[in-house]
């Protein structure tokens, strides 16, 4: 833990709650994703503190257009498999600094209820009898499918869908190719989770997409199926931050081979690269 943290955390906790804290949810990491009442409590906070994913591309990418925020930023960002402040630690910073008086952002990657662990948060604050507040953000379960041209329901190809992480038992995930599935966090745990869904009603043939680093310097699409995934995956050196679809409403993407929309009958009405947004095309590639 960083000096700068610890100072914050041994400040005295008697003192009355002057301040609040209101958690940010900064999208998939762009900074024109980000809510306008999001912008409002970035530029009156006193404190913000930020995570890694999503969060500080968001912070870097205001500051790249001119937007000044005076605030003191607190970094307590995660890497995968490293958590550099426990959560401990950070909800017990979040209440020492409303304590103390400061206006606080707590700068989340999407949104702070989808696997964001925001929930802990603000019962956190709660308990200690600190003001907070939820400003929701664009979680990237729908965003980043979304600049693959993969929508997550689509008349004829999916009615329903469901998000769960890489670290989640799916075995007893239901549904068919009908009923989408979104992996966060599932680079690490592809193969096992590609051969648990393909033993159900999906089957191996059903077709899959990685979008990595979504919205980032290093965007890159990868279609496959359930079957082949994981090798293509290995092959090509796919790497967090990834998101996984699962289920035929990947046929729709400019990026699905001809082979896989043809084995699945997918629509004929496929939509363009140049209708997705520029940032979609950084990094196209195939099986």
């Amino acid at each position: 833990m960083s000096a700068n943290l610890t100072a914050h955390v041994a400040a005295d906790a008697t003192r009355p709650s002057t301040g609040h804290v209101t958690l940010v949810g900064a999208g998939p990491g762009d900074a024109g994703l980000l809510t306008i009442k999001g912008l409002r409590a970035l530029e009156a906070a006193d404190v913000i503190v930020a995570d890694r994913l999503g969060a500080r591309s968001v912070l870097d990418g205001l500051a790249a257009e001119g937007v000044h925020l005076a605030a003191e930023i607190v970094d307590v960002g995660k890497l995968p498999g490293h958590h550099a402040v426990p959560q401990d630690a950070i909800n017990a910073l979040l209440v020492t600094l409303a304590r103390d008086g400061k206006r606080v952002v707590r700068l989340k990657g999407g949104d702070p209820f989808i696997f964001g662990r925001g929930g802990e948060e603000v019962a956190s604050c709660q308990e200690a009898g600190v003001a907070v507040e939820v400003v929701p953000g664009i979680t990237s379960a729908i965003s980043v499918p979304a600049i693959a041209g993969i929508p997550l329901t689509h008349r004829g190809l999916a009615t329903t869908f469901t998000v769960v992480t890489g670290h989640d038992q799916i075995q007893a995930l239901g549904g068919g190719r009908d009923h989408t599935v979104v992996l966060l966090m599932g680079v690490g745990t592809l193969a096992n989770s590609a051969i648990t869904l393909s033993r159900g009603e999906r089957g191996g043939t059903c077709p899959v997409a990685i979008i990595e680093d979504g919205y980032g310097s290093g965007q890159r699409v990868t279609v496959g199926t359930l079957d082949t995934i994981a090798l293509q995956a290995a092959r090509r050196g796919i790497r967090s931050p990834a998101v996984v679809v699962v289920g035929d409403v990947v046929t729709l993407s400019p990026y699905a081979p001809e082979a896989i929309t043809t084995a699945t009958g997918a629509p004929a009405a496929i939509p363009s690269p140049e209708a997705l947004p520029a940032s979609a095309d950084r990094k196209t590639t195939q099986p």
